[in-house]
């Protein structure tokens, strides 16, 4: 009986140290920029210098001087006002009646990123400006890369670990059998390396570490945080939602009315781009493959009649003549040199390469972008409940979509994101017919009983919201 109690306990220790290394968080300040955006970003300004619905957070450690405090306050901080802290009580003294969310489930580590970002924000560490900042960022980045090291380490310490078991195990049975008198056997150390015990140890090791992959890898099934491929067609949107300022739902028209934002059709983008012909960046590169692919000639200013009949050779000397026009008009010359040539082959190659595919094989035919924001199919998500009932604003969830040239995921789209937004945000009720029914509520908000009403209020972590 004690001879399987320490079979046990062994079996427990191994697993514990084979998972201890996987489940033990360090202080980060990428995940602190994670934490910030996830937790902190709707309320507080991200250059951590500037005020905004609460305090800029620059500094803050240094204002505590008591990071056991700072925790707390960050953990729940309408605690620590009642408990009369005179830091928590100054602070709300200052921004009252606003109300900082609590966090009660964050760990030390995760606030110790938390905190690190802020103060790398602040001191400029993290932005590469000064020599000891990029120093300290490369530093950092070295550490990061030695952390496979500690994996090898740890990785040869549990095997050693694993010996030393063994051979513990053995001798156990070995003066087990001395005791009941009987004889005994011992093992080298290959066969006890093979035993049925050790390789059911490891047996059971592999298979939880398995479902633990297979179900990390589930959760994180399309969500690719700063994923940013390369697509189709160089299409900016810092040039059009943030130069000329287009609205989102100009081109993204399904946000206001469908589940779908979806992706515009090269009819849409043909309501600004048969006039404006030449790109501000590219040229004709890029926009000559949208008209390519819809079938209009910019040369006429026409659609061609039977373009989907048409030979690609057809289709080329059509556009060659466009893209060499523009090209003699740039360069102010009549003639063209070899280089020039290559140039425009060059771009009808591209448009080749860029609208055909395996599957697709002519450049006639819709754009085949690449989808960068991609949910499981069990998780249900409306734009038009967000854009149109709850008034969200497209970069809540998409980031600062009109800085980006190139279209990334900005946001984690984990369902504690979601939980934590549905948690925090305030339902705008004002003015908006979606929330009428909501009697009690405005009742209360006018009798001043209650100042907000929040997504979660109103139904908003029920599973079956987003899981039908």
């Amino acid at each position: 009986m004690i001879h399987n109690l320490l079979k046990m306990k062994t079996l427990i220790a191994v697993i514990s140290l084979f998972f201890a290394f996987n489940l033990t968080a360090q202080v980060d300040a990428k995940a602190g920029k994670t934490l910030f955006r996830n937790y902190c970003a709707q309320c507080h300004n991200k250059d951590m210098k500037t005020a905004m619905t609460g305090p800029a957070l620059g500094g803050a450690q240094e204002r505590w001087a008591d990071d056991e405090a700072l925790y707390s306050w960050i953990r729940n901080s309408q605690a620590m006002i009642q408990a009369g802290h005179p830091r928590a009580v100054e602070l709300w003294n200052e921004w009252k009646p606003t109300i900082m969310t609590a966090y009660p489930d964050l760990t030390d580590d995760q606030i110790g990123s938390l905190v690190a970002y802020i103060n790398g924000t602040y001191d400029g560490t993290l932005g590469g400006k000064p020599v000891a900042a990029t120093e300290a960022v490369n530093t950092a980045a070295d550490e990061s890369d030695s952390n496979s090291l500690w994996y090898w380490l740890l990785f040869a310490l549990l095997g050693l670990l694993a010996l030393i078991l063994i051979r513990v195990i053995g001798n156990l049975d070995q003066l087990n059998a001395e005791k009941e008198g009987r004889p005994y056997q011992k093992k080298s150390l290959l066969e006890s390396i093979t035993s049925s015990g050790l390789v059911s140890i490891l047996i059971f090791a592999l298979v939880l570490l398995a479902g633990y992959t297979t179900v990390n890898n589930a959760m994180n099934l399309g969500r690719q945080q700063g994923y940013e491929p390369d697509q189709p067609i160089a299409f900016s949107h810092a040039t059009h939602a943030g130069l000329h300022k287009i609205e989102c739902q100009y081109c993204h028209d399904g946000a206001r009315r469908s589940k779908h934002a979806v992706i515009p059709a090269t009819n849409t983008c043909m309501n600004c781009h048969a006039a404006i012909k030449v790109g501000s960046q590219h040229g004709t590169a890029e926009l000559s493959k949208i008209y390519a692919s819809s079938g209009w000639d910019p040369n006429t200013g026409t659609y061609i009649e039977g373009y989907d009949e048409m030979s690609q050779d057809d289709i080329k000397a059509i556009f060659t003549k466009w893209i060499t026009e523009n090209y003699k008009d740039e360069k102010e010359i009549d003639a063209l040199d070899e280089d020039a040539v290559e140039v425009i082959e060059g771009q009808w190659d591209n448009i080749v390469t860029s609208l055909t595919n395996e599957q697709k094989k002519t450049v006639q035919g819709p754009i085949e972008w690449t989808r960068v924001h991609n949910l499981p199919d069990h998780v249900y998500f409306n734009h038009s409940q967000h854009v149109t009932a709850g008034k969200i604003e497209c970069q809540t969830c998409h980031g600062a979509v009109e800085e980006m040239d190139v279209l990334k995921q900005d946001a984690p789209l984990s369902m504690g994101w979601c939980i934590n937004c549905h948690r925090q945000t305030e339902v705008q009720f004002n003015e908006n017919d979606y929330y009428k029914d909501y009697a009690k509520y405005h009742e209360e908000i006018e009798s001043g009983e209650r100042d907000k009403v929040t997504v979660a209020d109103i139904g908003g972590l029920e599973c079956q919201k987003c899981h039908y």
